[in-house]
């Protein structure tokens, strides 16, 4: 028996790049890394310690995603965005994957824009080479 249980509604764009994160950003910030995200949501890996976020909490976040132009430019899009905590998923004893939900969208879909996630990887490694 073959069941589809995929869920989403949009592609996500998977990237690796720091986010910063906590209940309010006038506190003490986490960091974390971000795995995937889309217009409404992202999920994000960090230390499997007190600062990792729980179900149902919470949390705004700082993050930056890639934008590609019509002209083959590339450039980092800053954001901040509260939601909550839909899930929490150990990946090992020393890591967690965190997936939230953004109570206000991205003004765009990044798993969607007109560049493969090849070419994104691409790109971001540029950057950080």
């Amino acid at each position: 028996m073959d069941k589809n249980s995929e869920k989403r509604t949009e592609q996500r764009l998977r990237y690796r790049w720091p986010i910063w994160f906590a209940e309010d950003l006038t506190e003490e910030l986490s960091q974390g890394q971000m795995v995937n995200i889309s217009s409404r949501g992202a999920a994000f890996t960090c230390y499997a310690d007190g600062s990792c976020p729980y179900p149902g909490q919470h949390l705004t976040a700082r993050f930056s995603v890639p934008r590609y132009g019509p002209d083959d430019s590339f450039d980092m899009a800053n954001f901040i965005r509260s939601g909550h905590i839909r899930r929490v998923d150990d990946v090992n004893s020393f890591l967690r994957r965190v997936a939230i939900q953004f109570a206000e969208p991205l003004p765009f879909k990044p798993g969607e824009q007109s560049y493969s996630e090849s070419h994104a990887q691409a790109a971001l490694k540029s950057v950080t080479t």
